[in-house]
Order: C-alpha cells, then structure tokens, then sequence
C-alpha cells in the first residue's frame, strides 16, 4: 500500500460559548498498514450536525451517553467513504459505506457498524442527509411520537434544516396544515414556496406569538421543536387541546455557558393535557431501516426535497461548524473531503 498521510481534526480545547477556531486544531499522522479482516475508508462526505456542539460541552447534553467526547480526540461525526485498501472479504474494494468516522481523512475499521450504501439509489451525499441520521430523525420523531392526524396544524421551528425540512414535508404528506419557523426571508419562502408549507414565520423580524395566532387559529397540535429557549415557550403558549411537543434539539441552548431554567410555562400542559417527549433517534435503531426505505421512495418518486449546504475541504470544516452553530447554513450542512 502507498503510504498516506491523514488529516484529522480533533478539538483542542472546550468551548466557551460558540465555538471558535482555537476550539480545533488539524493534526497529520501516518496511516499503518491494514491487518486480516480491516478495510481503509477514505471519507468522501462529512456531516456537519447541531448535536456535536452539546457532545463537546463539559457535560455532554447531546449524543450517546453522559461523557463529554474527549480533549484532543478526533471530532466525532457522520460520514460516507469509499474502502480504497481491504482486508476483508466481505467489504472489497470500490464499497461505498456509511461510518462514524468522525472529522477525518481516513479510517481504519474491522467492518462492524458500517452500512453499505448502493451508489445507483441516490447521492452518496444523501446517505448524511435526507436518507440518513436527519431524514431518520424527522420521520420517527413525527410519526412514532407525533403521531400526526388529517387536518392537525403541525409547526416545525428550524425548519429549513435538514431534519425540520423533511419534518413539515412529511407532515404536509399526512395532510397536516404546517408552520414553519426559520431565520431569515431566504428560509421562509423556502419551506413554504418550494417546500410547500402551508406558512413561515421569520423568528428575527416577525412577532411570533401574533403570527402563530394567525396561522394556527385552533391551537398546535404537534409542534416539533429543534431549538428550545424563547421560540419554544412562545410555540407552547398556543398548544392546542391534547397538544404534542417534541423535543428534538435544543440549538439555542448549546452554545450557552449555563443552560437556562425551563420550561418556564409548564402549566400549559396541566391546563391543555398536552404532553411533550424528547426523544434521540437511536432508540428506533430497530426500525431504521424500514424508514430509510420509505424516505428512499419518496425522494425518488419527487415527493420529498432537498437542500445540500456544500463545504469543500476538511481544513475548511471548523469554520463551516462554527457558522452552523450561527444559523449561516441553508439545508443540510455537509463537507466534500475528497472527489469520488
């Protein structure tokens, strides 16, 4: 095997409120030669997601487990490879697979807990995206926990994201009257013109509780939160009757040095014998595959969008992080390590 060097980005230190480019720092290291039963992976696509930022705190908020992801380790994180050196018989040269390589050039794996991906079903960069951990996320949370009826009003905040978008798609694909919240005019006539929600309210220039009385006159019936703090408690106060909250992210809160106390308005449960469940998408581990198989169809039948945010280049990969921690990405955040 020619010798390689890799790249790896692993956090230098923990951030005090957003993430700044001292947080990370790029460190190079010699590839050793495979063993019997080892592939080498090298990353073509990185995933760029709001859930790393709670996995580097002091305490953990986010992620598998209550451990703060380690001082000087690679930055963890999704991505799709292709195996370019294999020792395994079961993953040959030229596979394509779905791993947890963090932010990184290469990886040396004994094949457990990679996916194979069939680059003829869609974009590889879809396996991160619509058809991967978002997509999945988006489609257990409303269905398994939302449950979502004919005719309920859905609203979905951060919802040109990549979970968001998926979510109010498929809630208008269960025919729900759907709100989204985003950030900017660019976002909202997004989700509503091309998504094909049914309204958008813009959090920065728009009153929100004035909007939503407007666009949900009956009440939330599921509101499917991605952010938390102010927006959350404003989407709470119009819960309808037996309303539905959850709780997927919490974006507002990460990057805080001290989580703020809430929700401060607890008693609109009690009043509307509402419920809210938060939820990680690891618990539906079991049934991922039947939802990436409906997710699959419904991209290639045209009824579900969407929207890639592209960085090129692994160096440019904590700068691109720090933005999304900033609102400044539009669709599913991702970063190109290497051609195909």
């Amino acid at each position: 095997m020619l010798e390689l060097t890799n790249r790896s980005v692993i956090l230098a230190k923990r951030p005090l409120g957003y993430p700044t480019q001292d947080d990370f720092q790029i460190v190079k290291s010699e590839i050793p030669e495979i063993r019997d039963g080892e592939i080498l992976i090298r990353t073509i696509w990185m995933s760029l997601d709001p859930y790393m930022r709670g996995r580097v705190r002091e305490t953990a908020i986010t992620g598998v487990g209550p451990v703060p992801h380690p001082i000087g380790a690679t930055m963890p994180g999704g991505t799709v490879g292709k195996v370019v050196s294999s020792r395994n018989s079961k993953i040959p040269i030229g596979t394509y697979v779905d791993s947890q390589a963090g932010w990184q050039d290469y990886l040396i794996s004994n094949g457990r807990g990679l996916r194979q991906i069939d680059p003829k079903t869609a974009p590889l960069s879809t396996a991160l995206g619509i058809l991967g951990m978002p997509g999945l996320t988006a489609y257990h949370g409303l269905f398994e926990i939302g449950r979502p009826q004919v005719g309920e009003t859905l609203v979905v905040s951060a919802a040109s994201g990549a979970v968001g978008a998926v979510v109010g798609q498929l809630g208008k694909l269960a025919g729900c009257k759907v709100v989204g919240i985003a950030g900017t005019n660019e976002k909202v006539n997004y989700v509503t013109n091309e998504l094909g929600f049914d309204a958008g309210i813009n959090y920065r220039t728009d009153d929100i509780g004035k909007a939503l009385a407007k666009h949900c006159p009956e009440g939330v019936d599921i509101y499917f939160d991605n952010v938390g703090g102010t927006i959350s408690d404003i989407v709470i106060d119009g819960i309808a009757d037996r309303g539905k909250v959850i709780v997927c992210g919490q974006i507002s809160q990460y990057n805080l040095p001290d989580q703020e106390s809430g929700p401060r308005n607890l008693w609109q449960f009690l009043r509307k014998q509402a419920t809210i469940e938060g939820f990680n998408v690891g618990r539906y581990a079991d049934r991922a595959e039947i939802a990436r198989k409906r997710l699959t169809q419904l991209v290639q039948q045209g009824m579900l969008k969407y929207k890639e945010d592209v960085i090129d280049g692994l160096e440019n990969a904590p700068a691109a992080f720090i933005g999304l921690m900033k609102g400044e990405n539009f669709g599913k955040l991702l970063v190109r390590v290497s051609e195909d």
